[in-house]
């Protein structure tokens, strides 16, 4: 009993320090075969390819960023316990562990189709240079995390053959925008612009963030309202908007209270946003079902 757990520990830690709780955020993928009702084996099946080599991809740099921050988070009362810096998980290992990550998932990729390749090898710059300095500059640290979710999204489309508009695109990236800015807002309201070492949140203040939050809330609205008139393959589309309405503002009032830091925890802790995004894609797929 006690080998066992010995060898488990390891590997344990290791996955830990990869975050697979983070994984959540890649089930964009599939957004756009759903919305195209292409959910056939084949489909889910390629989907399911591109939600790994890109929860893999995310979490090769969660590794590198940690041995980067090595040193600085044994400093910091929370870090200081994350797997690498507690000297659980051995810096050569975690790093051989991301460089094997992120090759296997470029590989994968490239082998399923070019344009999924092109669009986690993107996604990787994006990480690259966020964590090289861009995650310090405020605005380009939020559009990184909306072009995050965009490549994502686009990978699903790719990997499946589904073809995406333009409006589909915009609508996922002013989300992803959305989210990035109650993000640094909750970030800000619990914690305070000297009570972390994100450098970045120094750089804004809530009323910059209320004012950026109100033009991209309209925007989202604006933009999804559009898609269901326009691009959507049945107007009882537009039978979704008090969904997507209540979503974002119910999003609003859980940042307000600094809960909004992790769209993937607050997702599931609070049973209102929760059940909204349910009946949201419950509705939407069976008036899909239906044109």
């Amino acid at each position: 009993m006690t080998s066992i757990t010995k060898i488990s520990h390891p590997y344990y830690y290791l996955l830990k320090a990869m975050r697979p709780h983070h994984w959540v955020k890649n089930l964009v993928v599939f957004a756009a075969p759903l919305f195209a009702l292409q959910l056939d084996a084949t489909s889910v099946l390629l989907a399911s390819v591109a939600f790994i080599v890109f929860s893999l991809t995310a979490s090769s740099f969660y590794l590198i960023n940690d041995v980067a921050d090595v040193k600085a988070d044994r400093q910091h009362p929370i870090k200081c316990k994350r797997p690498i810096a507690a000297g659980l998980v051995p810096v050569p290992v975690a790093l051989l562990t991301a460089v094997t990550c992120l090759a296997g998932s470029l590989l994968i990729s490239f082998s399923i189709t070019p344009w999924l390749g092109i669009s986690v090898g993107t996604y990787a710059l994006v990480q690259t240079g966020y964590n090289l300095g861009l995650k310090h500059e405020p605005i380009i640290d939020i559009l990184c995390i909306s072009a995050g979710f965009v490549l994502r999204a686009l990978g699903g489309a790719a990997a499946t053959a589904v073809p995406v508009s333009d409006w589909f695109v915009l609508c996922v990236g002013l989300l992803a925008l959305y989210l990035g800015i109650e993000k640094r807002k909750a970030e800000l309201k619990s914690l305070g612009s000297k009570g972390t070492t994100r450098r970045v949140l120094k750089q804004y203040t809530l009323p910059w963030l209320n004012r950026m939050e109100s033009v991209v809330t309209a925007s989202t609205l604006m933009s999804y309202s559009l898609w269901a008139i326009d691009e959507a393959k049945s107007h009882w589309m537009l039978a979704t908007i008090p969904f997507v309405t209540y979503g974002i503002f119910k999003y609003q009032a859980l940042s307000e209270q600094g809960e909004g830091e992790a769209p993937e925890i607050t997702l599931f802790k609070s049973t209102q946003l929760f059940l909204t995004l349910l009946l949201w894609a419950l509705t939407s797929l069976l008036i899909l079902s239906l044109s």
